[in-house]
């Protein structure tokens, strides 16, 4: 470059590599367009291959940059002293919320045609979605988790219409003229955090609506989305933890006196809202029986701990993908990064992980829309313990392939890695899932010890001691059992990844993993620290991300 002509002069800048965008995510993901196919909703391929361009393109990750970049503003008065409590969003948030509204993705697994293979449908959209944007996904999840609850209620029923709405409809009014809704939670408080037992907040009754109108008083430390149309919130009444429907605006019109006190300032999930409130005699329906609230949340939680697996596994399949696009590109010591043999086996070890979390999230789609109990009590809980800690490394581990590019905050990577944490917190911590799995083992065994008695007939003999062993753990001396709960968790749930890889992958997957995770017990402790020369490590990147 001539300095004369120019006063600035730099250097040609070479060798860089651009984070990827422009690609169709579902096209390009082979063991999604299989677990779709093979769950019988192959009539959504053609839905999923639309979106999966739209999520891909270059103005949707501008999209979910600007989102997280302008994180929410809380506006507690308006200009002459009004409380109002509102929330303001950059316009990226309606947008990619209006995206996945659009899809029909948040009523879609309770919709009342039943279509075979919707719960794997939903878990597709859902996956493919948590790529682009993550934080959009908490409203979604608990909104479709309050459906099935709210359409017990007699009262609270009609609202299913504007729950399942393909519009997203962002005007902050009273329910009665909403196109849509979004339902938000507000459970944890500051002195319980997951005992919801410990709650003390207050609920009295008023006597309305057939005696189901209560005032609520107190606080709440996580508030999930105040801009929410409604919350689902937990309260003490003299039967016990009870469960209200709490909207943002009162039957009369009126803003519901629930005052945001501050906005959290999370680590990731930066799109999203989460808030401190007080309730001040805010009006809330009750919703079931009074005292019966810790089993509404139960079930609640069965899907939106089902969600955060799905969500991981979305930002891992992104963080690989973004990591073989970069690593395929990006020139080191005379060749591309992806010709290295140590950077080919941290990637193939990524690519194993990968699939395994979506094989195990579409399976467990599967369970839901069945009703197996093991799948949806036990292995629900000790797939979000795993997958969702394996998250927080492997989004580290792909940061590293960029090296000090990765470790920048202006591009998709940090992003992810920032976001990874928050789903093994949401809903229930590690400890949380490891004690509840064991719970739900200890009231129904015969629906776990069933699963390993049909797994042991399919295993290969490696497999077959593991199970083994697993049941002698669970079967035997129950003393120990709690303290070794996250041990348990682990094996169980890389026991079904590895029957599911074994049953749908290709072997070369299957081989990979299954040689890795088990055979070598000093294998996998971090990702690339195997010995993979005995497998097709070409074909497990080609199958991760086609080129």
């Amino acid at each position: 470059m001539n300095s004369s002509n120019n006063p600035w002069p730099t250097h040609e800048v070479a060798n860089q590599v651009d984070e990827l965008s422009g690609y169709n995510l579902f096209a390009s993901d082979p063991a999604l367009q299989e677990g779709l196919q093979r769950s019988g909703a192959d009539w959504a391929a053609a839905q999923f291959h639309g979106y999966g361009e739209t999520l891909g393109s270059a103005e949707t990750y501008a999209l979910a940059d600007a989102a997280n970049r302008h994180a929410p503003e809380l506006h507690s008065f308006d200009a002459r002293g009004r409380r109002i409590d509102r929330v303001e969003f950059h316009p990226a948030w309606d947008q990619l919320l209006a995206m996945y509204r659009g899809q029909g993705l948040v009523g879609l697994a309770f919709e009342p045609e039943a279509r075979p293979g919707r719960w794997a449908a939903f878990a597709a959209g859902f996956y493919l979605h948590g790529q682009a944007e993550a934080g959009t996904l908490c409203p979604a999840t608990m909104t479709q988790a309050a459906i099935p609850v709210l359409a017990r209620d007699p009262q609270l029923a009609a609202l299913l219409p504007q729950l399942r709405s393909p519009m997203h409809d962002p005007r902050d009014l009273p329910i009665a003229q909403k196109n849509s809704l979004w339902i938000g939670m507000g459970m944890t408080e500051k002195q319980g955090g997951s005992d919801v037992r410990a709650n003390s907040t207050v609920a009295t009754p008023l006597g309305g609506a057939g005696g189901r109108e209560y005032s609520l008083r107190g606080h709440k430390w996580f508030f999930s989305v105040p801009m929410s149309d409604a919350h689902l919130v937990t309260a003490q009444t003299e039967a016990g933890v009870s469960c209200f429907f709490v909207p943002r605006w009162r039957p009369d019109g009126s803003k519901n006196p629930v005052q945001v006190q501050r906005l959290k300032d999370k680590i990731g999930n930066r799109s999203n809202s989460s808030s401190e409130v007080e309730f001040l005699g805010a009006w809330g329906q009750l919703v079931g029986e009074e005292g019966r609230g810790i089993p509404t949340i139960i079930e609640m939680a069965g899907y939106t701990r089902l969600n955060c697996v799905i969500g991981s596994a979305a930002l891992m399949r992104q963080a690989l993908v973004q990591a073989l696009h970069y690593s395929r590109r990006r020139e080191a010591f005379g060749r591309r990064l992806a010709e290295q043999p140590l950077m080919r086996s941290v990637l193939a070890d990524l690519a194993l992980e990968s699939e395994a979390a979506l094989q195990l999230s579409l399976r467990l789609a599967q369970g839901f829309e069945n009703g197996e109990r093991a799948w949806q009590r036990i292995l629900a809980p000790a797939a979000k313990l795993w997958v969702c800690k394996r998250a927080v490394e492997f989004c580290g581990e792909a940061i590293e392939v960029f090296g000090g590019n990765g470790y920048v905050d202006n591009g998709v990577m940090a992003r992810l890695y920032r976001e990874a944490p928050v789903n093994s917190i949401w809903e229930g911590s590690g400890n949380v899932m490891a004690l509840d799995l064991l719970r739900a083992f200890a009231r129904e065994p015969q629906e776990l010890l069933a699963l390993l008695d049909q797994w042991q007939s399919e295993a290969e003999p490696l497999l077959q001691g593991e199970i083994e062993a697993l049941r002698r753990q669970l079967t035997g001396d129950p003393t120990p059992l709690e303290a070794q709960a996250r041990w348990l968790g682990q094996r169980l749930v890389l026991l079904a990844q590895a029957m599911l890889m074994r049953k749908h992958a290709p072997a070369f997957m299957a081989d990979a993993f299954i040689a890795t995770r088990f055979a070598s017990r000093d294998g996998g402790r971090i990702y690339g620290a195997l010995d993979l020369r005995a497998f097709d490590v070409a074909a497990i990147l080609e199958r991760a991300f086609p080129q």
